[in-house]
């Protein structure tokens, strides 16, 4: 009878397993999707329309320019931009799916939606913004107030890592010189909070 008992434990723990193998292989697959979408975006804009596609970017207080809150974080200015927000976004987004796909979605859509429009609003006119910086501003701040609002060891301990990796992303979100959208990266991290919030009950289970 003890035997039996222990081998079902045993093929008990070795579905979990393959379970969060396959978690990760998904986790993995959609994160990288995206990052190969923005790479593969920015060598189509550069060999088929020298970079033209980035007037599909936020336009501040333009009415066309509203198409950019969908379509800005999949345009950068270059391969240098795209290589800058690669990692942040893989290691971020990472984080944020962590909590499922369902949280994961319904953060970042409104973290773009937060960040596209509070940067259409007040982002000079006469200027096109693109980058997905917003984005990953936006994961920086959820990561940070869910350990705030969520109150328990784990969350916070996520919160802890992503200062000591990131800590620095929270002075993107001041002004800064010329080509940089710190409205993007403050209204991201302003997103972010707000997802935190709307998540709070879930993330307090």
């Amino acid at each position: 009878m003890s035997g039996v008992s222990f081998f079902v434990v045993k093929m008990s723990d070795q579905e979990r397993i393959n379970g969060l193998g396959r978690t990760l292989k998904f986790q993995v697959a959609l994160l990288g999707s995206v990052v190969a979408l923005f790479w593969l975006v920015e060598a189509v804009d550069w060999l088929v329309w020298s970079y033209s596609l980035n007037q599909w970017g936020i336009r501040p207080r333009q009415l066309d320019g509203l198409w950019g809150i969908g379509l800005a974080p999949f345009l950068h200015a270059g391969f240098g931009h795209v290589a800058a927000n690669t990692l942040p976004f893989l290691v971020l987004g990472w984080f944020v799916l962590l909590q499922g796909i369902r949280p994961f979605l319904f953060v970042t859509a409104t973290i773009m939606l937060v960040s596209g429009l509070g940067t259409w609003l007040i982002a000079p006119p006469h200027t096109v913004h693109v980058g997905a910086s917003g984005v990953i501003f936006g994961y920086f701040g959820f990561l940070l107030l869910r350990g705030y609002f969520a109150r328990k060891a784990s969350a916070l301990f996520v919160s802890l890592v992503v200062i000591l990796l990131y800590g620095g992303l929270i002075w993107g979100i001041l002004p800064q010189g010329p080509g940089i959208s710190w409205q993007g990266h403050l209204f991201g991290f302003v997103g972010g909070g707000l997802a935190a919030y709307g998540l709070r009950s879930e993330v307090a289970k």
